[in-house]
């Protein structure tokens, strides 16, 4: 009887395991990848880049500093210190040779 019950733990330890590895498999690495590719981005940034924010404000990029950029608008001119967390794409295409 002890022995079936040790059998039932095992199994139910055995299922948690898979499914706490599949978990990390399917959602916290390619989050983590994710997370990767866009710091990489944002640390790439140069001035002059045409960028857009995470909330949808288009710009090109004036200055760069540690933690913000400035951008300036595309319509009046407009400059706009923004953090650097809150690129969300960078539209110019670098040639990197």
């Amino acid at each position: 009887m002890q022995g079936q019950g040790f059998e039932s733990i095992a199994i139910m330890l055995l299922y948690l395991a898979v499914l706490f590895g599949a978990m990390y498999l399917f959602v916290i690495r390619p989050q983590k990848k994710k997370q990767k590719a866009e710091e990489k981005m944002r640390n790439e940034l140069q001035i002059g880049d045409e960028i857009i924010t995470v909330g949808g404000v288009y710009g090109r990029i004036v200055s760069i500093k540690e933690d913000s950029l400035v951008i300036e608008s595309p319509i009046d001119h407009s400059k706009t210190r923004i953090a650097k967390w809150a690129v969300q794409a960078n539209l110019t295409i670098h040639d990197d040779k």
